[in-house]
């Protein structure tokens, strides 16, 4: 068998399939004919490996409790994708299976921490951080990403060991790489956000999901970057961004430290959940073992969009800033210097130019005046979006 599943150009009708992105404006409040660019998944067909190994579960027409057991090349296939591409050696025992990695962050926050404690994040940031801290009855505190006049984020280091010791934090959830800013962390700054962690007692949720679209550096698994880093470190992982699985509810969490583990494990016990998808184990199996020609040109096609947008941004949107995310498949565009009120943006963005992008505001405070887009979309639909904006004329 080849792969066969490589046209990304065309344009693939996902209506009428009960698809977030597509079929539930009207009920989020959009208009039913926005444009959709918002929730992070693909518009393209996954790996045609995967499909197979899906056909072929179904095939079998029997849908019952499922699970995974040593030497059946479940976590074979994790393992080899993980050595391959992030030099990072899990070993099996350090294993926890979650329907996704938000359900897991909720888990950590259970486990780790008790009503009313503060946990750390890293504003402008993936918005369900915050809303699992609020709804599991903790308290989210920031250290604000400082952003530069060239449009680059850094972390204020001061700040953040500040916040923990003026707060008393006992997690931090860390986005390596970061969404929505696109950064991809050096090994320098990760050794300094663990050495203060260690040095503070902080365990460390480090949310993974995006590390295989690198553009510029070197992705480094965060609780490998010193070995002390294990003793405290929840590493956060699913194929689910990489080959566009997220409806198959399957991620594999590594956890090192025995303790930690265990206190986990009995948190997801607690909610009732036990067993994996089965359809969700075919498909990680099937495309950490065959996915690697798909993975490869879905990656350079979603590149060459990213570059598109950076020379489109910069040609006929010249009010707006765009800087190339190291990471990710997203791009954080930053309307701050335009003049327009961050309200009355996300008004033309959805109602004049009918986009439905991520308004910045919903990553936090520091994000208002931003719209995130996602660019795993055929090219002509990102170039159809950022018409719309060139003709809003900011």
């Amino acid at each position: 068998m080849t792969e066969t599943n490589l046209d990304f150009d065309t344009i693939i009708n996902r209506t009428n399939t009960k698809c977030l992105k597509y079929d539930f404006a009207e009920k989020r409040g959009y208009p039913k004919d926005v444009l959709p660019l918002w929730v992070a998944d693909m518009d393209f067909r996954t790996s045609s490996y995967v499909e197979e190994a899906i056909k072929k579960a179904v095939e079998h027409n029997i849908y019952g409790y499922t699970n995974i057991r040593h030497g059946d090349g479940f976590f074979d296939a994790v393992c080899a994708w993980m050595q391959q591409h992030h030099d990072f050696t899990p070993q099996e025992r350090w294993l926890v299976h979650t329907p996704g990695v938000v359900f897991a962050i909720c888990m950590a926050i259970r486990a780790l921490t008790n009503p009313g404690d503060a946990v750390l994040i890293q504003q402008p940031v993936y918005y369900p951080f915050s809303g699992a801290v609020k709804s599991n009855g903790r308290v989210p505190v920031s250290s604000d990403l400082v952003r530069d006049e060239q449009g680059n984020y850094q972390i204020d280091f001061e700040d953040f060991e500040r916040v923990i010791v003026a707060h008393q934090v006992k997690l931090f959830i860390l986005c390596n790489p970061h969404n929505p800013v696109g950064r991809v962390w050096t090994r320098e700054e990760l050794s300094r956000i663990g050495r203060i962690c260690r040095e503070r007692g902080v365990i460390v949720f480090s949310d993974e999901i995006h590390f295989d679209f690198i553009w510029n550096g070197d992705h480094h698994v965060f609780q490998e970057v010193e070995e002390s880093f294990r003793e405290f470190t929840i590493t956060a992982t699913s194929a689910s961004k990489t080959f566009n699985l997220a409806g198959l509810q399957q991620a594999n969490l590594f956890i090192p430290d025995e303790t930690i583990r265990r206190k986990l494990i009995h948190e997801v016990r607690a909610t009732g959940y036990d067993e994996p998808s089965l359809l969700g184990i075919a498909a990680t199996q099937a495309a950490y073992e065959h996915g690697e020609m798909w993975y490869a040109s879905v990656k350079a096609y979603i590149e060459q969009n990213i570059d598109y947008a950076v020379s489109y941004v910069a040609e006929h949107i010249p009010g707006v800033q765009l800087v190339k995310p190291e990471g990710t498949y997203l791009i954080w565009l930053g309307f701050t210097k335009t003049g327009v009120d961050a309200n009355e943006l996300d008004d033309l963005i959805v109602n004049k130019a009918k986009l439905w992008l991520d308004s910045g505001r919903i990553f936090g405070s520091t994000g208002a005046g931003f719209q995130r887009i996602n660019t795993a979309c055929p090219r002509s639909v990102l170039a159809e979006a950022l018409g719309r904006i060139k003709a809003l004329e900011l």
